[in-house]
C-alpha cells in the first residue's frame, strides 16, 4: 500500500480527498438517526418504553415548580396569589398541559412553607425542549415580581434543555481546544509546520470522513451525541498517533543516508505494519461492546471502528503519497530558537538507532542493570495505584451528580429535595391491559397505589394517568432515597418484586414494567454487570490471538496482555480515588460524587486495551527488528526503547492531552472517561513501556521468542523485512545492502534463518 501510494501520489491524494469529500456530503443529506428511549435501555424500562411507543404515546416532559416562603405558610393569601400568578402565566404560553395546584394534589411540604406546582410540556423530547423556554420565562416573571419568594423551576424538559446546549458547548470547547494543543505538541517535538501539521491535517479529515460514514450507517446502526464525542475523542488520537509513528520511521530512515522511496517503503513495511496490527487491535477491542446489547455502547463502538479504520487507511496510503510529494519540504516552516523535544534518531551504518535520550538513557540503564528488582517495584507501584478498584461503585449518576459544583439547576433540586425528601424522579408502572377500564383493573391499580402507600419505602403523590383508547395506563409512584442509591434500589426491588405482581398482573392479559430514572440505572448495572466478563474475555482472547499471529511468540503475547491489564487496573483504581472518594477532585473542579459512571469502566476497558496496544506493538516490532539482525535479546531490547522513546514520548504527551481536555469538561461522565483515558496513557507510556515491559522481557531473555512446535503453522509476518532499493536509483556510499549473516554456533536454524546485517 506504501510503496503503490508514493508511485501513484495524485491518485493517493485527490482519491482521499474526494472519499472525504463524498462521506461528508452523503453523510449530510442522509442526517443522523439517533438511538431512541426504546433501545437505549435494557430490561423492562426498554420495555415499557416499547410499550408506549406503539400506543403512541410519548414519554412526557414533566416539569416542577418550586414556590417556597420563610415566613408565609401555603394557607396564606399572598403565597396562594403566587400559585395562582404561576399556572396563569404557565397556562397562558400554550406550551403545557395538565398543569396541577398544590391545593389539589396536595403537594405542599410537611413544614407548610413550600408547594409545588406540576405540569407537563407539550411534545416529545426534542420537541418540548423547545417549548420549555416560554415556561421556564414565564415562571421567572413571577420570580421577578416576588422577590421575597423563591420561584423556580425544574425538570425533564428544562434539564434536558441545559444539558444538550451543555453538550454542545463542551464538545466544540473540546474540538477548539484539543486541535490546537496537538498542533502545538507536534511543533515543539518536529520543529517545523509543515511537519507538524500534517498529521493533524490527516487525523481531521479522518474524523469528517467517519462522521459522513456514520450518519451515512445510521439508518442500520443508531448513533448518539456521545457517539460523536468519543469518535473526535479517539480519531484525534489514533489518528496523530499513527502519522507520527509513520513520520518519524521515515525521518529516521532519511538522517540514515537513505533516499526518499527507499525510506518510505522501510516506514511502510515497519511503522506502517505497526499502524495496521495495532488498528486491528483497537477494532477487535471496540467490537467487544456489541456483546453488551446496549444500544448506547453500540453506537459509540461502531462510530470508534469507523473512525480508527479511517484513520489507518489514511495513515498507510494518503501520507506516503503526501510524503512522497513533499521530499524534504516535509521539514518546511522551521520556527526559529525553538529546540525539539526530541530529534529523529541517527542511525548508525549497522543499522541501530540512537540513544534515545538523556531521559530514557537514566531511566532504561539501571532497569536493563537490575531487571528483577525493576519488575517488583513497578508491579507493586501499579498494583497500589489499582488497590481502589476494590470500592469502585458504579451508577447512572443522577442529574446533581453529573453537572458542575455550583450549578443553578443543582441548587434548584437540593431545594426540593430539601423540602420534599425522597427520590426527585419517581418510578413509573407502565401497565397494557386487554381492558384497561375493566373494574378488575381499576380496583388493582387502586390496590397497587395503596400498597405503595403503605409500604414505606415509597410516598405520594402517586400520580395515575389512563389511556383508554389505547388499552394503557401509568402509574409514578415516588421512592425513598436520592434515586440511584441502596435505599432507592430497594424500593424499586419491592415495586417490581411484591406490590406489582401482587396488584396489576393478576388480571389476566397484563403486562406491567416498570420504568424511570432509579429503573434505567438499575437496570443498565444489572446489563452491564452480566456483560462485562463476556467483554472482557472476548477482548483479552482476541488481543491474545492477534499479538500471538503478528510476533509468533508466546511470552510476547502473554506480556502484552498482562501489562495491558496492570494499566486497566491502575487507571481503574486512580478513577475511584478521585471522583467516587473525591481525593484530589477538587484540583480537576469537580467533587467525589460517590459513583462512577457505570458506562465508563467498561468503556476504558475496551479504548485502553486497544490503544495500549499501539506503543506495545510499534516498541515490541522494533525490538524484533534488532534481534532479526542478529543482536542479542537484551541488546534488541536496550536498541528497540531507546530507539522508539521519542516517538512514543511524542505520542503519549499528545494522547494524554487530547484526553486531559475532556476532563475539563462540564459533564461529569466526561471529566471521568477523560481523566481515565489520561492517567492510564500516562502509566501506559512510563511505568509500562519504560521500566516494566524491558526488564520483564530481559528476564525472559531467548524465551520471549518461544513458539511451540505445533504452533508452527502461524503465518511469518517478518518484523525486519529488507527493502530493497529502487533499481533506478544510484547507490551511495551509505546506502544499506541486506546480506545474510554467518550462523553462530550458538544459533539454532530457525533462527538463522531470520537473521540479517546490514552493511
Amino acid at each position: 500500500m506504501g510503496a503503490w501510494s508514493a508511485r501513484h501520489r495524485k491518485t493517493a491524494v485527490f482519491g482521499w480527498l474526494l472519499f472525504v469529500v463524498l462521506a461528508t456530503v452523503l453523510g449530510g443529506m442522509h442526517g443522523s438517526t439517533k438511538v431512541g428511549d426504546a433501545e437505549a435501555m435494557p430490561g423492562q424500562v426498554s420495555r415499557a418504553a416499547e410499550i408506549l411507543d406503539r400506543a403512541g404515546l410519548a414519554s412526557p416532559s414533566t416539569e416542577t415548580v418550586l414556590i417556597q416562603s420563610a415566613g408565609l405558610t401555603a394557607d396564606a393569601p399572598a403565597f396562594r396569589t403566587v400559585v395562582e400568578q404561576v399556572i396563569t402565566g404557565v397556562d397562558a404560553t400554550g406550551r403545557a398541559t395538565d398543569v396541577r395546584s398544590p391545593y389539589e394534589t396536595k403537594a405542599v411540604s410537611a413544614d407548610g412553607h413550600s408547594a409545588l406546582v406540576q405540569l407537563t410540556v407539550r411534545g416529545d423530547h426534542d420537541e418540548a425542549t423547545r417549548n420549555v423556554t416560554a415556561v421556564v420565562d414565564a415562571v421567572a416573571a413571577v420570580q421577578q415580581r416576588h422577590p421575597d419568594l423563591t420561584v423556580v423551576e425544574l425538570g425533564d424538559a428544562s434539564s434536558g434543555k441545559w444539558m444538550d446546549e451543555q453538550f454542545a458547548d463542551d464538545f466544540a470547547r473540546a474540538e477548539w481546544t484539543a486541535v490546537p494543543l496537538a498542533l502545538g505538541i507536534l511543533l515543539v517535538a518536529f520543529g517545523a509546520l509543515v511537519a507538524a501539521v500534517l498529521p493533524v491535517v490527516l487525523a481531521l479529515t479522518a474524523f469528517v470522513a467517519a462522521g459522513g460514514l456514520v450518519a451515512l450507517s445510521s439508518g442500520l446502526l443508531h448513533t448518539s451525541n456521545s457517539a460523536g464525542s468519543v469518535m473526535l475523542l479517539v480519531g484525534l488520537a489514533v489518528g496523530v498517533d499513527y502519522c507520527l509513528f509513520y513520520l518519524r520511521r521515515e525521518r529516521e530512515e532519511r538522517a540514515a543516508g537513505r533516499d526518499l522511496d527507499t525510506s518510505l517503503r522501510i516506514a511502510a513495511a515497519t511503522s506502517g505494519r505497526a499502524v495496521l496490527v495495532s488498528g486491528v487491535t483497537v477494532v477487535i477491542a471496540m467490537a467487544g461492546m456489541f456483546l453488551t446489547g446496549i444500544a448506547e455502547f453500540k453506537a459509540m463502538a461502531y462510530a470508534t471502528i469507523v473512525v480508527v479504520v479511517t484513520a489507518v487507511l489514511g495513515s498507510l496510503t494518503v501520507l506516503p503519497a503526501l510524503l512522497s510529494m513533499l521530499g524534504d519540504r516535509v521539514d518546511k516552516g522551521r520556527v526559529p530558537f525553538l529546540r525539539r523535544l526530541r530529534r529523529p534518531d541517527a542511525a548508525t551504518a549497522g543499522g541501530t538507532a540512537g540513544t534515545g535520550g538523556r531521559f530514557w538513557n537514566a531511566v532504561l540503564t539501571p532497569v536493563l542493570r537490575r531487571p528483577l528488582a525493576a519488575t517488583l517495584l513497578s508491579g507493586a507501584v501499579l498494583l497500589a495505584l489499582a488497590a481502589p478498584l476494590l470500592t469502585m461503585h458504579t451508577a447512572n449518576l443522577t442529574f446533581q451528580q453529573q453537572l458542575p459544583k455550583g450549578n443553578e439547576l443543582v441548587a434548584v433540586s437540593q431545594k426540593i429535595e430539601a423540602a420534599f425528601p425522597g427520590s426527585p424522579a419517581p418510578a413509573s408502572v407502565v401497565i397494557r391491559a386487554t381492558d384497561i377500564d375493566s373494574p378488575a383493573m381499576t380496583a388493582a391499580i387502586a390496590d397497587l397505589k395503596a400498597r405503595a402507600l403503605a409500604s414505606g419505602r415509597m410516598h405520594g403523590p402517586v400520580d395515575i394517568t389512563v389511556h383508554p383508547e389505547q388499552n394503557v395506563a401509568t402509574v409514578d409512584i415516588p421512592l425513598n432515597g436520592s434515586g440511584n442509591d441502596e435505599v432507592s434500589n430497594a424500593a424499586l426491588r419491592t415495586l417490581r418484586e411484591d406490590l406489582v405482581p401482587a396488584t396489576v398482573l393478576t388480571v389476566p392479559g397484563t403486562e406491567a414494567p416498570v420504568t424511570g430514572r432509579t429503573a434505567g440505572s438499575y437496570d443498565f448495572n444489572a446489563k452491564m454487570t452480566a456483560s462485562m466478563p463476556v467483554v472482557f474475555g472476548f477482548v483479552v482472547a482476541f488481543a491474545f490471538l492477534l499479538m500471538l499471529t503478528s510476533f509468533r511468540s508466546l511470552a510476547v503475547a502473554g506480556t502484552a496482555v498482562v501489562l495491558n491489564l496492570l494499566s486497566v487496573g491502575a487507571a481503574y483504581g486512580v478513577l475511584t480515588l478521585v471522583f467516587q472518594h473525591g481525593v484530589g477532585a477538587s484540583l480537576l473542579g469537580t467533587a467525589g460524587v460517590g459513583a462512577v459512571e457505570s458506562w465508563v469502566p467498561l468503556f476504558l476497558f475496551v479504548i485502553l486495551f486497544g490503544l495500549s496496544m499501539d506503543y506495545h506493538v510499534f516498541v515490541v516490532s522494533r525490538i524484533k527488528e534488532g534481534r532479526d539482525r542478529g543482536l542479542p535479546t537484551r541488546a534488541a531490547i536496550s536498541d528497540g526503547i531507546r530507539s522508539t522513546a521519542g516517538v512514543v514520548t511524542s505520542a503519549a504527551v499528545i494522547m494524554v492531552a487530547v484526553f486531559a481536555v475532556f476532563g475539563t469538561l462540564s459533564m461529569q461522565a466526561m471529566k471521568q472517561m477523560g481523566v481515565g483515558l489520561a492517567v492510564a496513557v500516562l502509566i501506559d507510556a512510563t511505568i509500562i513501556r519504560a521500566v516494566l515491559l524491558p526488564a520483564v522481557m530481559t528476564l525472559l531473555g531467548e524465551r520471549n521468542w518461544y513458539l511451540p512446535r505445533w504452533l508452527a503453522w502461524l503465518p511469518d509476518l517478518s518484523h525486519g523485512e529488507a527493502v530493497p532499493l529502487p533499481d533506478a536509483a544510484p547507490v551511495a556510499a551509505a546506502a544499506p545492502v541486506a546480506v545474510p549473516a554467518p550462523r553462530l554456533p550458538q544459533e539454532q536454524p530457525h533462527q538463522a534463518r531470520h537473521r540479517r546485517i546490514e552493511v
